[in-house]
This record gives C-alpha cells, sequence and structure tokens, in this order.
C-alpha cells in the first residue's frame, strides 16, 4: 500500500496539472457515475493530503476522496505543458520508485481510450489522469470530508501547531504495542509498514513495547523521525532510510537493498551490531526488527 509520502505526492502533482481548471470527470468502468456526474464541468480548487487519504476539492465545495489501498493507482498524460509523475500508487514494480517522468507530447490529441477498470478520469484541456483499483473513490460534502479528517490522527507531513504533543497524548494513553501504534491512522497518519519498521529501528524501541509504557521524550522522537523520514520520501519519490555512507560505494542514490537499515533485510546481519534482523508478524502484517538493537 503506498504510505503517506506517496499521497502528499500526488496532492501536489493534481495541484500543479489541475489546480484552477475546469474538468471533465467521467467514470468509464461505470462504477463511479452518479459520483463524477456530480463534478464533471467544475473547477478542481486544491488538492489535500492527510496520512493516506487525499480529497480534490472543487469550486462547489464537493470533494473527490480517494484513498488507493493496496491495488489503488493513478496515471497521467498530456502535452509538454502537463508535467509530472506518469504514474503514482500500487502495485510497486521497483521498489518504491514512481513510474518516469511524463515527456509531454509535442501535438496533444486527448485522452487515450480507457484500458482496463478506470474508476474515474479527469481530463482539462491540457492532460488527463485515470485511477484503477483504489478502496476508496467518493464525491463527498464538506462536512463529510471533515469527518473523515477528524477520525485521522495528527499527518507527521503537515506537522501543524501541536500534533507532536496530540500524537504523543494518543500514542501513550493505550496498552498496545507500539508497532502497532503507528500503523494506526487515528494515532498517526500516513505511516505503513516500511517507515514502521525503519523508524522503530532508527530509535532503537522495542516494537513491543506498549505504547504507555514508552516516555513521552521517546514518543517525540518517534514523531520528529516520522517527519525526518517521511518528508524526504516526499523529496525523492521513494523510501530511502539510510545515509550514503551505507549504500554501494560510487551510488549517487540507494540500490533498492541498500535503501533501508531492516525492511525485508531478515536473515541478513543488522547493519549497526550485526544480529541477524528478525522477522514476525503482528497485526497480521510482517514487522522486521533487530533483536539485538531493539530490545
Amino acid at each position: 500500500m503506498p504510505e503517506g509520502h506517496s499521497v502528499h505526492r500526488l496532492a501536489r502533482q493534481f495541484q500543479d496539472v489541475f489546480g484552477g481548471r475546469r474538468l471533465e470527470v467521467s467514470s468509464p468502468q461505470g462504477r463511479f457515475t452518479a459520483g463524477a456526474a456530480l463534478l464533471n464541468g467544475h473547477t478542481m480548487v486544491e488538492a489535500m493530503a492527510h496520512g493516506k487519504q487525499m480529497f480534490l476539492r472543487f469550486d462547489h465545495d464537493t470533494f473527490l476522496h480517494v484513498h488507493l489501498g493496496l491495488y489503488g493507482a493513478w496515471n497521467f498524460g498530456g502535452d509538454s505543458s502537463f508535467s509530472g509523475a506518469s504514474s503514482i500508487g500500487a502495485p510497486r514494480r521497483i521498489g518504491e520508485r514512481e513510474s518516469a517522468s511524463i515527456p509531454g507530447e509535442d501535438e496533444y490529441a486527448g485522452p487515450p481510450a480507457p484500458v482496463g477498470a478506470v474508476r474515474v478520469r479527469l481530463v482539462s484541456e491540457h492532460g488527463w489522469a485515470d485511477l484503477r483499483g483504489a478502496t476508496t473513490c467518493a464525491a463527498i460534502t464538506s462536512a463529510e470530508a471533515a469527518a473523515v479528517f477528524g477520525r485521522l490522527g495528527p499527518d507527521p507531513l503537515r506537522n501543524l501547531p501541536g500534533d507532536r504533543d496530540e500524537f504523543v497524548r494518543r500514542l501513550r494513553r493505550r496498552k498496545t504495542a507500539v508497532a502497532l501504534l503507528l500503523m494506526d491512522q487515528s494515532v498517526m497518519a500516513g505511516v505503513g509498514n516500511i517507515y514502521r519498521a525503519e523508524v522503530l529501528f532508527r530509535k532503537r524501541v522495542d516494537p513491543w513495547t506498549p505504547g504507555n509504557a514508552i516516555d513521552a521524550g521517546t514518543a517525540g522522537l518517534l514523531w520528529d523521525d516520522a517527519v525526518a523520514a517521511m518528508s524526504d520520501g516526499v523529496r525523492d519519490g521513494r523510501i530511502v532510510t539510510t545515509p550514503p555512507s551505507m549504500w554501494t560505494e560510487g551510488a549517487t542514490t540507494a540500490p533498492d537493498a541498500d535503501a533501508h537499515f531492516v525492511y525485508k533485510r531478515d536473515g541478513l546481519p543488522c547493519r549497526a551490531c550485526g544480529t541477524v534482523v528478525g522477522l514476525t508478524e503482528i497485526g497480521a502484517r510482517k514487522l522486521y526488527w533487530c533483536p539485538g538493537c531493539q530490545l
């Protein structure tokens, strides 16, 4: 599932290529026909991300709400002014990288015929975007959008005043293992399996520690590291949590094998202490951790 950095990059791209533009909205697949009719012909005013949720606000105060889930992805295309990634979402084919940038077409003749189950298609005079496979795709009111925001925890990539303290409060009031709490979107919005494993390792926190047993200082450091790591992901378009000193000699970007401390490195020696990296399951998800550094 795409983690929060990908959704924030999506929101940025939507703002860049569709912000302030009147859009034709359709549902080639037919599953979003009624919602598309509510949005068709209106101007997209603002694209927003909170955690793994994206909201496109239109000029009549109606929102397109999208949660990509495990299989959702957006594809983009257009003329030479319509730039950015050509595909963002899941499933990943090459690590956490997005598809290549759009080269732009010298003579743009409009969007291609829909391929596959396109839930919603957005079209401006300069380009198009197709959504497939999303868990949530809905046209909602501002009150409904506010209700979704209200169910979510603070987002490290928004990092608004008071968010750090609110995360610390939410984490420390629960007896649940911290490894589960970091993936609980009502505690911290946007963190997925990779950031969870990497942040816990980087702060040397035992994944099974109950939230209410973590002191406020350590909880604050988990928030700070999530802010730093996820901000790097927004900048780079992929998740890299290791420093350049750990990459293959001469590499200017991290090879996939060098990008993480513990994620998908089970059975290999810990980069810090040499202990074999462990793999277990918690909350029906794989957890990667170092028994030497995190106990």
